[in-house]
């Protein structure tokens, strides 16, 4: 019998997102809601299925790991891209990838969490919340976002998102990514700024940028270092685009007012990440994608996208090259 693996499903959902009858019906399913410790345990435990059903980008599949499983014949990504998998290799070693298609709101997820980081910042609501339960009763001073700065590094959908909310609450909005010109500013209603200006006046910077070897590192110290101390720092986009070292500096020494994150270098976080001892710091476990509408899109994707594969007609592929591995 065919055997189809879930994996990255950390809270154990993929089956009830969508009907998986029909793949049972023909396959067997096991599930490995687990992280790899490393790529030994992935091709060890990956080694005797046939296809993958995967999530975004949790679990990288270099060459060197496709290599290493020979019965692979299908891998079922979800998401538009899935930059952690070498599409070439899969390609030259006869393994067929299929993505899930966008849906209308797909990319709303995301814009809406980073603004309740900003929300959660300005009023203080996580460390608020932890304070009354420990007995305390207002214990600090927040502020309100009408009239302030919000800076967008990044204004393609999700940018464009933020910006719109940020307006709807009366902020002022600025601009800045590496190809953004004024006129594609203006018309997400924000004013292009170099990058210098936007940290020096923002005070809320929020980051939507691809994650790619031109932007690795794309904010880096002198960025943060610029900021107001007043300000603070939001990324719910690639934990690489920014320097963590120095965030977690500007947090010790107060440099700027705190952070508010959805994403990190290392995912998931180990149970020491030094970020863990900042009360100024508003951490979610990369949360932004992880909302029902959206998963649903993707499983059901990856049914459809499984029995199609069964019956010799795969759909969405991602990736083209030498014949594939015979079912």
């Amino acid at each position: 019998m065919i055997r189809v693996a879930i994996i990255d499903d950390y809270m154990n959902v993929a089956q009830t997102m969508a009907d998986w009858t029909h793949v049972k019906a023909k396959c067997q399913v096991d599930v490995i809601g687990h992280p790899f410790a490393n790529e030994d345990e992935a091709a060890r435990l990956l080694a005797p299925y046939e296809i993958l059903s995967t999530l975004r980008e949790r679990t990288p599949f270099p060459r060197s790991l496709l290599s290493r499983l020979p019965n692979l014949k299908l891998i079922c990504t979800t998401g538009s891209k899935h930059r952690t998998l070498d599409h070439d290799a899969a390609a030259q070693l006869g393994i067929i990838v299929c993505g899930s298609q966008d849906r209308p709101g797909a990319h709303q997820g995301t814009p809406e969490l980073a603004f309740g980081h900003i929300l959660s910042l300005a009023r203080r609501i996580p460390l608020e919340d932890r304070r009354i339960r420990q007995g305390f009763w207002q214990s600090g001073v927040g502020i309100t976002l009408a009239g302030k700065t919000l800076g967008i590094v990044g204004l393609g959908k999700i940018g464009s998102s933020m910006a719109r909310i940020g307006m709807a609450f009366g902020m002022k909005v600025l601009a800045w990514s590496p190809h953004l010109t004024q006129e594609r500013a203006q018309a997400a209603g924000a004013r292009f700024v170099d990058k210098a200006t936007l940290f020096q006046q923002s005070d809320f910077i929020t980051v939507h940028l691809v994650l790619g070897e031109s932007t690795m590192g794309i904010i880096g110290r002198a960025d943060i270092q610029a900021m107001k101390p007043s300000a603070f720092f939001i990324n719910t986009a690639r934990g690489p685009l920014v320097d963590e070292g120095a965030l977690i500096e500007a947090l010790q020494t107060k440099r700027i007012a705190g952070v508010g994150l959805d994403v990190f270098h290392q995912e998931p976080t180990g149970p020491d990440h030094p970020l863990y001892a900042f009360e100024q710091a508003v951490l979610t476990p990369h949360l932004g994608y992880v909302v029902d509408d959206s998963f649903r899109a993707f499983y059901e994707d990856t049914v459809e996208n499984i029995l199609a594969y069964l019956n010799g007609a795969p759909l969405r592929v991602r990736n083209a090259g030498p014949s594939p591995r015979s079912v």
